[in-house]
Parts: C-alpha cells; sequence; structure tokens
C-alpha cells in the first residue's frame, strides 16, 4: 500500500509540475509558514510561466467591457501580493503605488518583473513571521481572523485568479506550459 502511495506521490508531482521551477522554502522556515510558502511556490511559477507564455498582443484582451484584461490579472495578483503582507506586518515597499497599479503597464516583461517582486514580497513577509504569529488576531474585511486564516485567503485569492489566467490563456490559444506535454 505504502508502495502505491508513494509511486502516486512522484507520479502527480511530476504531473501537477511539468516544467515549473519552484523556489525552496529557506532554511529554518517551519510550520504553517512552510506550509504555505510550499503551496505559493506551485501559484508564483504557474503565474510566471503563464504571463511569460501569453503573446505580447493577448495582454490587453479581456472577455468582455468591465472585466479585467490578461495583463490587469496578473497586476492585480501582483498589487494584492504587495497589499495582504501589511495586514501581518510587512507594508508594501514605499515605491509601491496601490491607485493605478492594474493598469499601470502591458507589456509583458514589466508584468512578468511585477510577479517575480510582488512574490518575493509576500515571501519576505512569510518568512519575518514566527510559526506562533499563527494565532494573532487581525480583521479581515470586518471578520475576525489569525494570521494563519490570512494566508489560506491568500493562497485562495491566488488560485482563484490562476483559474481565471488559465481560462483567459486557453480562450486565446495559450495551453499552459506546465500542461502541455500531456
Amino acid at each position: 500500500m505504502f508502495a502505491r502511495i508513494a509511486l502516486f506521490a512522484v507520479a502527480f508531482s511530476a504531473f501537477g509540475q511539468g516544467r515549473l521551477t519552484l523556489v525552496p522554502v529557506p532554511d529554518g522556515v517551519t510550520g504553517f509558514r512552510a506550509e504555505f510558502l510550499r503551496q505559493m511556490s506551485g501559484e508564483e511559477a504557474k503565474f510566471v510561466s503563464l504571463a511569460e507564455s501569453m503573446p505580447q498582443e493577448k495582454l490587453t484582451w479581456r472577455p468582455e467591457k468591465g472585466v479585467r484584461s490578461v495583463s490587469e490579472v496578473f497586476m492585480h495578483v501582483a498589487a494584492a501580493n504587495y497589499n495582504i503582507p501589511s495586514l501581518i506586518g510587512t507594508p508594501a515597499p514605499a515605491t509601491f503605488q496601490t491607485k493605478g497599479f492594474e493598469t499601470s503597464t502591458t507589456d509583458r516583461a514589466q508584468i512578468v518583473a511585477a510577479l517575480h517582486d510582488s512574490f518575493a514580497h509576500l515571501r519576505n513577509a512569510v518568512v519575518k513571521l514566527a510559526d506562533s504569529d499563527g494565532d494573532k488576531r487581525l480583521k479581515l474585511f470586518g471578520e475576525d481572523e489569525t494570521y494563519r486564516g490570512v494566508h489560506f485567503f491568500i493562497l485562495k485569492h491566488l488560485a482563484e485568479h490562476l483559474g481565471q489566467s488559465i481560462a483567459y490563456a486557453r480562450m486565446n490559444g495559450v495551453v499552459p506550459p506546465w500542461s502541455e506535454k500531456r
């Protein structure tokens, strides 16, 4: 039984990650922080590879008026990666301006750089915490929450917009790189 589970885990890992490069969890990071960073790394790799795969001319595509474009979704994710860590004690860099950030560029290289930089900011915010910080209380959208709960919210937000980005890519004839060989 154990051999079957191990084989499934290896096969699933190879299937799910394909050509993705994951950022390892830094030494000494444990508990919920390490779990979060492992999950976040997969989402990060998929966002970056998808942004790199989108043709420049498709970055302004939107499914209909009033809905975020491809570039705006990527930049929205980057903005959240800068803004949400302020809830857990790490403010966005002084040079970051929330207003207009989502529409600040449609250039693929700048979008990819924004994603890389924002995920690095988020990673650094998580690394600064202690495992015991997971139980600290705060308000998230007016509701009582914990720092750990904020991390669940971040992963949920990333997954929601990754799904949106995958749908946008496929509607534009782009196959997500991690699923090309399937």
